[in-house]
């Protein structure tokens, strides 16, 4: 049994793989190793993935996450995988960022880019990552994606800049007050998922005129900080992956286009590319 795996910071999507071609998904919270330690990755690995997959003899795992960025930190992964799968061939851990290029560039080289809880962008050869950007996580970076989004639009919300009837609507949604923010913004653990929680309310609203700009406005942050910096951008197509690229297409696409550079594919999420990827490798 081949398992594959693409998690994000909030969610992981599985797929399990049987030798007769069949696939069954499986899904669970997300994994990041700059978060959590290996006995807490073991905890959850064991309460919500185990049971879902009924004694299936899993023998090779290719995981694909956020914050996989080196030996230094995948060992934390890979060490709580070995630990619930005993009996693994191959335990594989990489990037996110390896993942989106191979499921959207497969062997062809391009620009791939990831917009989901947070962001992060590479120069992909049609082989290997030859170079990405210096991601600097949800405080300091993250233009772009739902965490960045989220933020952006509280803040808007409690500086009183938004328009009066998005900022009651946002207001008999929410019912947020300073406390609360305050709390899940710097002592709950994961604030980039909190603030991401709060992008329905932007995609609800984005046929706004305030809102559609607000996005687009982050989109074209994103491609002007990080993208447009690549000496590629110029030849090689642009792709995007995740559930902020795909729920926002339109601004995205717009935000694009008035950037000059090439667009490529848009996907909601890897796995079912990554599962075409390593059948064919």
């Amino acid at each position: 049994m081949l398992l594959i795996a693409d998690s994000g910071s909030t969610k992981t999507d599985w797929r399990l793989c049987a030798s007769d071609g069949s696939v069954r998904a499986v899904h669970t919270d997300g994994f990041n190793p700059y978060y959590q330690t290996t006995d807490r990755v073991v905890q959850a690995l064991q309460t919500q993935l185990i049971p879902q997959l009924a004694d299936e003899a899993v023998t090779d795992v290719f995981f694909y996450g956020a914050g996989c960025s080196g030996p230094t930190v995948n060992y934390i992964i890979e060490d709580a995988l070995r630990a619930v799968f005993p009996n693994l061939r191959t335990a594989d851990v990489n990037s996110d960022m390896l993942g989106a290029a191979r499921a959207a560039a497969s062997d062809q080289p391009g620009i791939v880019c990831i917009l989901g809880t947070g962001s992060n962008a590479c120069c992909y050869d049609g082989l290997q990552i030859t170079h990405g950007i210096q991601t600097l996580g949800f405080w300091l970076g993250d233009e772009g994606s739902g965490g960045y989004l989220g933020k952006t639009l509280v803040r808007l919300y409690f500086q009183e800049r938004l328009p009066a009837d998005l900022r009651q609507a946002f207001l008999d949604r929410y019912g947020l007050d300073r406390p609360t923010l305050l709390e899940n913004a710097y002592q709950k653990p994961f604030p980039n998922r909190y603030f991401a929680a709060f992008t329905p309310f932007l995609s609800e609203h984005i046929t706004h005129p305030y809102v559609h700009q607000m996005v687009t406005d982050a989109f074209s942050l994103f491609l002007t900080t990080y993208i447009t910096s690549f000496r590629e951008s110029s030849q090689w197509p642009v792709h995007f992956v995740g559930s902020i690229a795909y729920y926002f297409e339109e601004a995205l696409r717009k935000a694009v286009l008035q950037s000059t550079l090439q667009m490529g594919r848009i996907l909601k999420a890897p796995v079912e590319q990554l599962i075409e990827f390593h059948q064919k490798h």
